[in-house]
């Protein structure tokens, strides 16, 4: 290797070094707090636990009679009913149309909810915390450090309602349903400050760098990119394996940082390349796992629009139907027919016909032969899953990829179109529980593997998934933290140097 093109490498990696080693020790102790405090987020099963039972709350009208009241068009994409708005039973009518909020309908007298203010939203609280601790409300919010999730979007702008519980949990509350929709103790939220709210630079988020954060935090992740390389190659460089120094070491560094930054980073280079790396795929940077693939046709399973009228039983026929313990209704359609979900605060639902209450089996055949038009390609073939493998497994609540239900057995229906689309579908419920093609599977490598370690035999097999990642993060924040003091070290001096040759130039006038 040439001269000039070493001391090019020795020149970018020390000055992108100087602003890299900061991040990388940021990144790496924010995400081992990450490992156990997640960004926060109302997990499906939460949601479910603090709705008061379906079985309490006394008559209620049809929902064929209460969509008529509320002059909702039909057919409906869904319909579910809960005590989810303002201490209420209410139904959440979404419309056909794309775009389209849902409606929020008094499931006693059929009124349409056209605004939620601040009672209703401290009603809502009140319901969800069981009505056994004060509340203070604290006004709306569009967006804050702990709502940056394009999923709360529909619901802007969000409620906040303090409760005074032990947690001092923090709820948010939809401007749209009054429905709360995010959850957020003190520990998670003070504990965030040093984990995924500065992890994923949300200081960038919510202010005048918003629409920059994306192109940050890529710009950020290929400048430690080549800031690591460059070091590798450096350190690769300056190693002796053949003959030693005088000194008899391998490396030229007698001491100090210099000497602990080389040997720290030949021994955790690759782990931080490689989470530095996956960092940005998680990014998805300029599209790159965006591969056009058509959208599935779900028409098949449902058989037709949901379309709901008179002869649909009401709601306490139904929840006395599943054994009294219903906790939301979910209308769909379903191979044809109008089936009920009902969801329970926990465990499976129960699927009844709406019109007669029975329970609903769904036949394996009909359900396979629908799931075979979700695309036009032909079916390769259909596997049974009965336990989790590398493409479909459950994380822990708090985690990015956590608190989602990722039942089991489920079916895998693998088709044979160009972007060899995966299709995984719960035989319990006709439900589609995701879809993967080509794109999505190398992304997954290349970023869930590669940065969380999400594999199967170590997560199985905790805590030795915690050793590892712990250990390497120490590596990562002992090579990341020499290189800040070299850095400071660096830019102190060159600092120094000017007002040195300054105060030279004056003594000899």
């Amino acid at each position: 290797m040439g001269a000039s093109v070493k001391r090019w490498l020795f020149l970018v990696h020390r000055w992108l070094g100087v602003v890299a080693c900061l991040f990388f020790a940021m990144w790496f102790v924010s995400g081992v707090v990450m490992m156990y405090v997640g960004y926060p987020k109302l997990t499906e099963a939460e949601r479910l636990q603090h709705l008061p039972p379906l079985d309490t709350v006394g008559p209620l009208l049809g929902p064929a009679q209460a969509l008529e009241a509320a002059g909702v068009p039909q057919p409906l994409k869904a319909l579910r009913l809960a005590v989810a708005s303002g201490g209420r039973a209410v139904y959440l009518a979404m419309p056909q149309q794309p775009g389209q909020p849902p409606v929020v309908i008094d499931a006693r007298h059929g009124g349409v909810l056209r605004s939620i203010d601040a009672g209703h939203a401290m009603a809502s609280a009140a319901a969800y915390a069981g009505g056994s601790t004060g509340l203070r409300y604290l006004g709306t919010v569009d967006e804050d450090a702990f709502t940056h999730s394009r999923a709360l979007d529909p619901h802007r702008p969000l409620h906040r309602v303090q409760l005074q519980d032990d947690a001092q949990t923090l709820l948010y509350v939809s401007g749209r349903t009054g429905e709360v929709v995010r959850d957020a103790p003190r520990a998670e939220r003070l504990w965030n400050y040093a984990g995924a709210w500065i992890h994923w630079l949300y200081p960038f988020r919510g202010n005048g760098f918003d629409r920059y954060w994306a192109d940050i935090v890529n710009w950020l992740s290929i400048g430690g990119i080549v800031a690591a390389l460059s070091g590798t190659v450096v350190g690769l460089l300056r190693w002796r394996f053949g003959q030693p120094y005088r000194s008899g070491s391998r490396t030229p560094y007698r001491g100090g940082m210099m000497r602990w930054h080389h040997l720290s980073g030949l021994l955790f280079a690759a782990v931080t390349l490689t989470w530095i790396f996956s960092g940005l795929m998680s990014m998805n940077p300029w599209r790159v796992f965006d591969n056009g693939a058509p959208p599935l046709r779900t028409e098949a399973l449902q058989g037709g629009p949901l379309a709901i009228d008179a002869q649909d039983l009401p709601p306490q026929a139904l929840v006395a139907s599943a054994g009294g313990a219903g906790r939301e209704l979910q209308w769909v359609r379903t191979l044809g027919e109008t089936t009920v979900r009902v969801l329970g605060a926990g465990g499976r639902p129960a699927l009844l016909d709406s019109r007669t209450g029975r329970q609903r089996t769904l036949d394996p055949g009909a359900l396979l032969a629908a799931a075979s038009r979700l695309l036009p390609s032909r079916v390769a073939r259909v596997e049974r899953l009965t336990t989790y493998d590398l493409h479909y497994y459950t994380r822990d609540a708090h985690t990015m990829t956590g608190g989602t239900d990722k039942p089991l057995p489920i079916w895998r229906v693998v088709f044979a179109d160009a972007h060899a689309t995966w299709v995984h579908i719960d035989p319990h419920t006709g439900a589609v529980l995701g879809r993967t093609d080509d794109s999505r599977r190398i992304s997954r490598w290349l970023f869930a593997m590669l940065h969380s370690w999400d594999w199967l035999p170590l997560l199985e097999r905790r805590p030795l998934w915690d050793i590892v990642l712990i250990t390497l993060s120490v590596g990562g924040v002992l090579l990341s933290g020499t290189g800040i003091i070299i850095a400071w070290r660096r830019v102190r001096l060159k600092l120094r140097s000017p007002r040195r040759g300054a105060r030279g130039i004056a003594a000899a006038g």
